[in-house]
């Protein structure tokens, strides 16, 4: 019965958009407000989600040999550097590599010694499980034989790890708000949508409609509403973040960060808001007509 009725109740929800035009416009207009401040919250978040974890990727602790060091103690000492606890990888860079480096960023007027003079440290990267526990490392490799020095950013490195360790809290916990804001937001509008029909529904119960007979055309219009509301933001934002990602992108490609590329992000955020958008409005038509149905 309900699947010989379904395409009756979709050509009604067609109907019925059109019919209360107006009400469903301003359903349709409140979910893509909503929807569209959500879509970019969720893009900010994602993006400065991506750049706290490149930060964290790029915090390095540079040990550097003491020069005079043998490639056996050499050896012995990167042994000792990947035995401490909480390291991930250890990378090294000797000094001719560093040299060569210096000359690159610099400018060919750095080139100015020789092989045998290079001033320089051979140096190894070594990188922490977790970003929290390069301080330790660093100390730890320290008081190893044959370190010079190790180094992390100091204060500086540290500050922005917090920033981006609350960016991400903060960010996920806003975000959820956001999504809460919206289903209020988006059912009451859709509840007003209902209300102003409460004459029509009556009706229908007066010549013996049955309750699920009444509730799925309103069930498929506020999918309708919700998936409407969805695709105009959908549209706004896939044509405007290409723009933002080659205005913005260059510039933290200087620091080796980058935004998260339109085919990466677009993709599992149109899902988000179609999948939001006819939820909120389906659940949103059932919720509302509750009272009238008196289920």
């Amino acid at each position: 019965m309900m699947i010989r009725n379904l395409g009756r109740h979709l050509v009604e929800s067609f109907k019925n958009l059109k019919r209360n035009g107006w009400m469903s416009f301003a359903s349709i207009s409140a979910v893509t407000v909503v929807l569209l401040l959500l879509g970019c919250f969720m893009l900010f978040v994602s993006n400065v989600n991506k750049l706290a974890q490149d930060i964290q990727k790029n915090v390095t602790v540079s040990v550097f040999v003491d020069l005079g060091t043998t490639k056996k103690q050499r050896a012995t000492l990167e042994t000792q550097l990947e035995a401490l606890p909480n390291v991930s990888k250890v990378t090294f860079s000797s000094k001719e590599e560093q040299y060569k480096k210096l000359v690159k960023q610099m400018g060919d007027d750095w080139d100015v010694f020789s092989s045998e003079d290079n001033p320089l440290y051979d140096v190894y990267e070594v990188q922490a499980q977790d970003s929290s526990q390069t301080s330790q490392i660093k100390v730890a490799a320290e008081k190893l034989k044959h370190v010079a020095e190790a180094s992390y950013g100091g204060t500086e490195t540290e500050k922005i790890l917090s920033i981006a360790s609350n960016v991400k809290k903060w960010g996920t916990i806003a975000a959820i708000i956001l999504l809460i804001l919206a289903v209020f937001l988006i059912s009451n509008t859709i509840r007003m949508t209902i209300i102003s029909r409460r004459d029509e529904i009556k009706i229908m119960r007066l010549v013996g409609a049955k309750n699920g007979y009444i509730r799925w055309p309103f069930f498929l219009e506020g999918a309708w509403i919700g998936l409407i509301g969805a695709l105009v933001p959908i549209g706004i934002l896939w044509l405007l973040y290409p723009h933002i990602y080659n205005w913005v992108n260059p510039t933290l490609l200087q620091g080796h960060y980058a935004m998260l590329t339109t085919n990466q992000v677009m993709g599992p955020l149109a899902l988000l808001l179609i999948v939001t958008g006819m939820l909120i409005g389906a659940l949103g038509s059932i919720l509302s007509m509750r009272r009238f149905l008196k289920i």
